[in-house]
C-alpha cells in the first residue's frame, strides 16, 4: 500500500486542471456551486481509483528494485491490471534480471583471478601512476611484510635499482628485467621483469613487476664453482699420497709385505678421508641450495636427540664417555624443520663433542623452551638446545671464526680425528635454513658449549599465542 502523503499529493497534483476547470465554469458559465462540488467529488473519486492502482504498482517495483540491489532474496512484483503502464514493471524486472547476472559473472570472474594470483608461487606487484601499490598477491606479502595494497611503493620496495626502472616504464620506456638480490633474513636473488601495463577507459598508465626467484640457479653456479676449488684444494694431499704410495708399491717396495702392509693402511686412510670430505661438501652443497626455503615440517626433538645419541654410542664408548640426554625432553614442543638435516646438525655437534671432549668425560645435553634468539628472524619462540663437552676448550680469538668452511683450530688434530673443517659449516648452514641461531661459548680447560635455537613449529606457536 503507497504512503498516504504521496497519494494525497498525486491526487492533487492530478485533479488541478479539472479543479481549476469547475471554478471557471462556476464563475463565468452559471454553474451551480453544489453541482461543481459534487462533480469534483466524482472526478477525485475515479482519479483515486487510477492512481491507487499505479502508485501501489510503483511501490512494489521499488521495493523489489532495493532489495535487488541490497543482494537480498526477492519476488518480482504481480502484474498490477490498474497501472497505468504494465509494461513497465516487466521490463525493469528484466533489467534488474540481466544487470544481477553480470554482477554475479564479474563476482566470479574477480574470485577466480583472486584465486589465481593466491596460487602463484611468485611475487606480483600491479603500481600506479601515483606510485601506489594497487595490487599485491600473497607472496609479495610474504615477501616483504604485508599487506602491501595503497601502500607506497617507495617505502616498500628498498632496491633502487627496481624504483628507477619503474620510473622509466612510468615514462614510456619498453618492458626490461632487473636483478636484485635481498641479503636478509637469508641471502635471496631475484630476476624483475617490470612490464606497462595498458590503461583501459577511465584509467591512468600502471606498472606490473613479476618476480621470479632464481636463488637456486645463483647458488648452484656459486656452488658448483666453490665445490671445485675446495674439492681440488682439500684433495691435492691425500691423492698424492694415494699416488706416491701407488708408485711405491709398484717399484721399489714391490715385494715388500711389511711396507706394503703399511702403506695400504695408510692409503685406506686417506681414501677414506676423501671419502668424507666428498660427501661433507656434497652436504653442505644440497643444504646452501635450499638454505633460502625454511622447511615446512614439524619435528620432535626428543627423537631426534635419542636418535643421534643411539647411533653415537660406541663411539662414545670407545673413549670412555657417555651421552647424557636432558630429562623430560619428550614435554619439549615441536620444531619447524626437516628431520634428516635436524639430525646431522646434532650428530655433528655430538660427535665434535666426543672427539675433543675429554676421554672419561661425559657429553651432556640440554635442552629448553625459550623466547627467540636475538639473532633469529622472524622472531618466533624458540626450542635452545646446547651439547655441553669437557674438553680443553677453544681459544676466545677462534670462535668468530669456527662456522667457516675448511677452518680448523688444530688442523693436524682436525685430520688426525677425521675431521674435514666442514663439521661446523654444515651447521651454521642448517640453523640458517631453519631461520633460528647457534651459539658458541668457550673457556679454556673447562670446555665448550653450543647452543642451537630453533623456532617452534608454527601451529604450536600459534595455539600459545592465542591462549596467552
Amino acid at each position: 500500500m503507497p504512503p498516504t502523503r504521496r497519494l494525497l499529493g498525486a491526487l492533487a497534483l492530478a485533479a488541478l486542471p479539472g479543479a481549476a476547470a469547475l471554478l471557471g465554469l462556476i464563475a463565468f458559465a452559471g454553474l451551480a456551486p453544489l453541482a461543481g462540488l459534487a462533480a469534483l467529488v466524482v472526478m477525485l473519486a475515479g482519479l483515486s481509483w487510477l492512481l491507487l492502482g499505479h502508485l501501489r504498482h510503483l511501490t512494489a517495483i521499488g521495493a523489489y528494485a532495493r532489495a535487488i540491489a541490497a543482494g537480498e532474496p526477492a519476488s518480482p512484483p504481480a502484474a498490477e491490471p490498474l497501472a497505468l503502464d504494465p509494461t513497465l514493471a516487466p521490463a525493469l524486472i528484466g533489467a534488474l534480471g540481466a544487470l544481477r547476472e553480470r554482477e554475479q559473472s564479474l563476482a566470479a570472474h574477480a574470485a577466480l583471478a583472486e584465486r589465481t594470483l593466491a596460487q602463484l608461487p611468485d611475487p606480483l606487484l600491479l603500481v600506479n601512476s601515483e606510485m601506489r601499490l594497487k595490487l599485491a598477491n600473497p607472496a609479495a606479502e610474504a615477501l616483504y611484510g604485508g599487506p602491501l595494497q595503497g601502500r607506497d611503493i617507495v617505502g616498500v620496495l628498498r632496491q633502487p635499482e627496481l624504483l628507477e626502472a619503474i620510473d622509466r616504464i612510468m615514462l614510456g620506456d619498453p618492458a626490461e628485467t632487473v636483478e636484485f638480490t635481498m641479503p636478509v633474513p637469508v641471502e635471496r636473488h631475484f630476476a624483475v621483469q617490470i612490464l606497462p601495463l595498458p590503461a583501459a577507459a577511465g584509467e591512468t598508465t600502471m606498472t606490473l613487476l613479476l618476480f621470479q626467484d632464481v636463488t637456486k640457479m645463483v647458488r648452484a653456479d656459486r656452488l658448483r664453482a666453490d665445490f671445485v676449488a675446495n674439492a681440488s684444494h682439500e684433495m691435492r694431499t691425500p691423492l698424492s699420497t694415494l699416488v706416491g704410495f701407488i708408485e711405491t708399491l709398484r717399484g721399489a717396495a714391490k715385494d715388500d709385505s711389511q711396507a706394503r702392509a703399511r702403506f695400504l693402511a695408510i692409503m685406506q686412510e686417506q681414501a677414506g678421508r676423501m671419502a668424507r670430505l666428498v660427501a661433507d661438501l656434497l652436504s653442505l652443497s644440497r643444504i646452501e641450495l635450499n638454505e633460502h626455503s625454511m622447511p615446512t615440517g614439524t619435528v620432535r626433538l626428543d627423537d631426534v636427540l635419542a636418535s643421534v645419541a643411539d647411533s653415537l654410542a660406541m663411539k662414545a664408548d670407545a673413549r670412555s664417555m657417555r651421552i647424557e640426554l636432558p630429562a623430560g625432553m619428550a614435554a619439549l614442543p615441536p620444531v619447524q624443520g626437516d628431520s634428516d638435516e635436524l639430525v646431522q646438525l646434532f650428530q655433528n655437534l655430538i660427535d665434535n663433542a666426543i672427539k675433543y671432549g675429554k676421554a672419561g668425560m661425559p657429553v651432556t645435553i640440554e635442552a629448553k623452551s625459550c623466547p627467540p634468539a636475538a639473532a633469529m628472524t622472524p622472531a618466533r619462540p624458540a626450542v635452545a638446545v646446547s651439547v655441553v663437552d669437557q674438553g680443553e676448550g677453544i681459544p676466545k680469538e677462534h670462535l668468530p671464526r669456527l662456522t667457516e668452511r675448511f677452518y680448523r683450530v688444530d688442523t693436524a688434530r682436525s685430520r688426525d680425528l677425521g675431521g674435514t673443517g666442514l663439521g661446523l659449516a654444515i651447521v651454521k648452514h642448517i640453523v640458517s635454513r631453519h631461520r633460528g641461531a647457534l651459539e658458541i661459548d668457550s673457556e679454556l680447560g673447562k670446555g665448550s658449549r653450543f647452543t642451537v635455537y630453533l623456532p617452534v613449529a608454527e601451529r604450536v606457536s600459534t595455539s600459545a599465542r592465542s591462549a596467552a
